[in-house]
């Protein structure tokens, strides 16, 4: 429980007419770092520096530690510095910070080293919830602030430093991804390590934990290294495992708890990472413990259980690394009677479906998902029925309806509009075949500039395009006629999607060669920059073709055609000999 604040003088506060002709133009010169402003009045009342200007006792100090810097603020705060004592940089407003606190807290970071670098004992004055200054740069997550006290300051000794505020201090860096400080600080105090807590934070931390490839140009050594997020994971793992099984269990699955009877556990940190799909952090469990495998929830689900519930193949993938053992993983049922497959059958979360272009590939993926499972587990569980009676492919058609009827709508729909695109395009260039650069010769009907190459280009650049934008027209059309069914979305509409995009992008890049060379006709004995810019220009058009359809193109390919090789695993990560440590 923290004392009254050390507060400043509020006798200007208390005198409305004070308030009024001192404090407001003192706070507002504060704020913008007016130093001609407030200089007058401290000529007139030097102690003006230690009395409340707010409601909420804010010094000139605090309000200018609040405000957005700049060089005048800094040299505001500067000047303001020199006329005031350790008491007074010691005073608190009503919320107990200092102005320092304040500074931290609004990630002021020159104008906070300013009043460290003055006074360095201010580090040891607390502010809001007893909390220490270097404690309130680490919570607000204030990188540089929190890097260059604990690197050039002994901020983290004294009687208030107790092991459970350290770990806090820990726990807030790794949620505020200043990784390399809680590297060296778990360096500094081993027995912060033995924690589920920081654990827990960086199961999350999913991106944070993947390896760092190094610059293709510039790459020397390893072709990977670990992550400040992941060396953290090895040396906090290998201290949780120096604890008694009961209490890495608690880790692991979660403490247990007596609900009407029955011992249920909370997501743990292994559960926890499957579920956001690090897995990374769930490798480096395993290799260190590898019992970790036959760990479940409760509801009775391993970790490939809820990697295929949040749909997460790198983690599923591991099944294929840990032998004979993925035939009794597999099989097991959760707490509804669900096995795997039933799980696929659920549909997911939106976020996980946002992971490719389109509804009709989330279809696709979802498909993808309920075949590879399916192939993997053994042919007696493919047909088994939960508590709700309902088999797996019965469970995926009803949980999936809602995707099925709106990736048919998304498909119609894109071919709608690709088709119109592609009927003005075969207008345009029929019409330019007849109207050819430079007319007919009125004698023999002989276009002009038959003689030229250039020419033969445009012809053949016309006629390209007319073919495969009549070719992308019956395609779309014949999307709009055809029947949908689950199967259609794996392998036959999405190649057909890809064939009309492709024929359709054909045409687009023909157009604008046909449209290009045109000038090039006309203009190619004199003028000849005309023809050079119009053509830069015009591959502008081809560009913005690029970056539209690119992904959605991409995205079909590697659904419809690579499909084997996604839930593959392209090296070993579990078992290897030497893991980059």
């Amino acid at each position: 429980m923290q004392t009254s604040p050390n507060l400043p003088s509020g006798d200007l506060i208390g005198r409305r007419i004070d308030y009024i002709n001192i404090c407001v133009p003192i706070y507002n010169a504060s704020i913008r770092g007016d130093w001609k402003a407030v200089e007058p009045f401290l000529f007139r009342q030097p102690d003006l520096v230690r009395f409340g200007i707010s409601e909420n006792y804010d010094t000139a100090l605090h309000i200018a530690a609040s405000a957005k810097t700049s060089k005048l603020l800094r040299s505001f705060v500067k000047n303001l510095m020199d006329r005031m004592t350790y008491e007074d940089l010691k005073l608190q407003n009503k919320d107990y910070n200092t102005a320092l606190c304040v500074a931290i807290a609004a990630g002021n970071f020159e104008i906070a080293m300013t009043m460290v670098n003055k006074h360095q004992a201010l580090l040891d004055v607390s502010g809001r919830l007893n909390r220490m200054p270097f404690y309130m740069a680490c919570l607000y997550g204030k990188k540089k602030i929190v890097k260059h006290l604990y690197q050039n300051f002994d901020t983290m000794t004294g009687i208030y430093w107790t092991e459970e505020i350290c770990g806090k201090v820990l726990h807030n860096c790794v949620q505020a991804d200043i990784f390399d400080i809680a590297l060296q600080i778990v360096t500094h105090r081993p027995e912060l390590a033995k924690t589920g807590s920081v654990l827990g934070v960086l199961a999350r931390k999913t991106k944070d934990c993947r390896e760092i490839k190094p610059n293709f140009i510039w790459r020397v050594g390893p072709a990977n290294k670990p992550s400040d997020a992941m060396k953290l994971v090895r040396i906090i793992w290998n201290k949780v495992l120096t604890l008694s099984d009961a209490e890495i269990d608690d880790i692991i699955r979660g403490p247990a708890k007596i609900q009407g009877g029955v011992r249920k556990y909370t997501s743990g940190i292994l559960f926890l990472a499957a579920k956001m799909g690090n897995t990374e952090f769930v490798v480096e469990l395993i290799r260190q413990y590898p019992d970790i495998l036959w760990k479940r929830n409760d509801k009775n689900r391993s970790i490939f259980h809820v990697a295929v519930k949040y749909r997460h193949q790198g983690i599923y993938s591991l099944l294929n690394e840990i032998g004979s053992m993925k035939d009794v993983i597999m099989p097991l049922k959760d707490q509804s009677g669900n096995n795997m497959l039933h799980l696929v059958g659920k549909c997911p979360k939106i976020k996980r479906l946002g992971d490719v272009s389109g509804v009709a590939l989330h279809m696709q993926r979802e498909l993808l998902w309920f075949k590879e499972v399916e192939n993997t587990l053994p042919p007696a569980c493919r047909e088994s029925k939960n508590n709700a009676r309902q088999t797996p492919r019965n469970l995926f058609s009803e949980e999936h309806k809602r995707l099925l009827f709106e990736g048919e709508r998304w498909m119609k729909d894109t071919a709608s509009q690709s088709m119109v695109v592609s009927a003005l395009i075969a207008t345009i260039v029929f019409a330019a075949a007849f109207m050819v650069p430079g007319g007919y010769n009125q004698d023999n009907g002989i276009p002009m500039f038959l003689h030229k190459r250039i020419f033969i280009v445009f012809v053949i650049a016309d006629a390209v395009s007319l073919i495969f934008s009549s070719i992308s027209i019956l395609i779309f059309l014949y999307v709009h006629i055809t029947t949908y069914s689950e199967q259609d979305f794996l392998d036959s509409l999405p190649m057909i999607l890809m064939t009309g995009l492709v024929t359709l992008s054909i045409s687009i890049v023909a157009m604008m060669v046909a449209f290009s060379v045109s000038f090039f006709v006309l203009y190619l004995n004199n003028l000849i920059w005309v023809p050079i810019v119009i053509s830069v220009f015009s591959s502008g058009p081809v560009i913005l073709l690029v970056i539209f359809h690119l992904r959605v193109l991409r995205d079909v390919y590697r659904s419809t055609y690579s499909h084997k090789y996604f839930f593959k695993t392209k090296k070993p990560s579990l078992y290897i000999r030497n893991p980059n440590f």
